[in-house]
Formats: C-alpha cells, sequence, structure tokens
C-alpha cells in the first residue's frame, strides 16, 4: 500500500493545476469582456469604458504578468491610471471616484463660468452651525 505521502503529492499537484486552468480561464472571460467593450464604445453613451474596465479588473486578478504590466505603467502614467487603481481596491469608492472623475472631465472640457458639478456641491453642502 502506497504511503499517504505520495496521495498528498498528487493531491496538490492536482490543486495545483486546477487552479492553473481556473486563472487561465478567468484571463480568457476578462479578454473576452474587454473585446465586448471594444465592440461596444462605437454606440452612443459610455457603455464601452466601463464595460472595458470591467474586463481588465478580471485580468488583472488573474494573471501575473498583466499586473506586473499594470504597474509599470502606472508608475510612467499616474495621474491617467489611478481610477483603475482604485477601483481595484477590495472595497471601490464608486461615488466618491466618480464625483472626482466628473469634476477632471468638467475641468478639462468646459469654460469655467458653465461648470455646473462643483456648483451644485456648493448648493447642496450641508450649513455648519455657527459656533457660540
Amino acid at each position: 500500500m502506497p504511503s499517504l505521502r505520495v496521495y498528498r503529492a498528487t493531491d496538490d499537484l492536482a490543486r495545483e493545476m486546477a487552479g492553473r486552468i481556473k486563472r487561465f480561464g478567468m484571463v480568457l472571460l476578462g479578454l473576452a469582456i474587454i473585446v465586448a467593450g471594444i465592440l461596444i464604445a462605437p454606440l452612443p453613451g459610455p457603455g464601452g469604458i466601463p464595460v472595458i474596465v470591467v474586463g481588465l479588473m478580471v485580468v488583472l486578478r488573474n494573471s501575473f504578468k498583466a499586473r506586473r504590466q499594470f504597474v509599470r505603467l502606472t508608475r510612467a502614467h499616474p495621474r491617467v491610471l489611478s481610477p483603475i487603481r482604485r477601483l481595484l481596491r477590495r472595497d471601490p469608492e464608486f461615488i466618491l471616484m466618480f464625483y472626482q472623475q466628473t469634476l477632471r472631465v468638467e475641468r478639462i472640457l468646459l469654460p469655467r463660468r458653465i461648470r455646473f458639478v462643483q456648483a451644485l456641491r456648493r448648493l447642496t453642502r450641508r450649513r455648519r452651525p455657527a459656533a457660540i
């Protein structure tokens, strides 16, 4: 009768192979989502960009090489890729990030006199009671 060490070795090997197959499948799924986002991008609205980001998140979570390349790109272009890095966190703050990105795009596209997001924030901000 073979020893238990043989069974453990084959069990560990099978578990490792299953993990690799799962990661490879998830990378393929992420690439398919990215391609779908690229195909959706020409349609009206921002539909393609969130789909591409979701596909990128799936690929980055499951590929070591892609993660390494993403870190290199982030170091080279930190302002461009910081929103994607924030989405990859464990508990991403979608509303705060959406607001900050809206302010950034508004600052780039609109002249100062017709910017509305910052003015809307000033109107909705709670007033602090005066100190006595």
